[in-house]
């Protein structure tokens, strides 16, 4: 007879996120995307978000906004677009429980964004506050970027797993990740482990 022992009660589960860079994983990376004409979704990204969800994952895009620091474009026109890229994912089935992002620049900032924040990955600031906000579990928490800052963040947030879609960082990062060739390769690795 199993005693149970060691299991957690019901109860004591915290959910769990799928943690996603926007530019490089979510949209093809464009430069600075700000403009409904100019997003294209990355082959995997609906099937890979549907399922997450099936699988008890909060879905929470976590994205540095230089754009928005060097003054390409304003808040407000992340936040549209935003409410267009959530009613596309909607269509195909996929809701998103966060978008967090940080418009801050330590360097290339203009006036009130020139500044360090803990939400600009490497930071791990908007993965904390997805924790505080939703209740999920870091360490069973896993992260999806295409750039050795999400990777970084992603390792000292103490996530389960971290990819590296391939592409952007040629030379590899330093930490702890798996790199992958497509955003099916994380989909396979969610559906292994349940």
């Amino acid at each position: 007879m199993n005693s149970g022992a060691g299991v957690k009660p019901r109860a004591e589960i915290k959910p769990r996120a799928l943690f996603l860079d926007r530019d490089g994983v979510v949209n093809v990376e464009v430069g600075y995307l700000h403009r409904v004409e100019d997003v294209r979704f990355v082959p995997g990204i609906f099937s890979l978000c549907r399922t997450a969800m099936g699988l008890g994952y909060r879905l929470v895009v976590v994205t540095n906004q230089a754009g928005i620091a060097r003054g390409f474009y304003t808040e407000a026109d992340f936040e549209a677009l935003m409410v267009w890229m959530r009613g596309a994912l909607r269509v195909e089935g996929v809701e998103l429980d966060a978008v967090y992002h940080c418009p801050y620049h330590p360097e290339h900032g203009v006036g009130e964004y020139r500044r360090e924040h803990e939400d600009r990955k490497p930071g791990t600031g908007m993965l904390r506050r997805a924790a505080r906000e939703f209740g999920v579990s870091l360490a069973d928490s896993v992260m999806v970027g295409d750039r050795c800052s999400d990777i970084a963040a992603a390792n000292s947030a103490g996530l389960r797993e971290a990819f590296l879609v391939a592409g952007t960082e040629g030379a590899g990062c330093g930490g702890r990740y798996l790199a992958v060739r497509d955003l099916g390769e994380v989909e396979r690795w969610l559906l292994e482990r349940g």
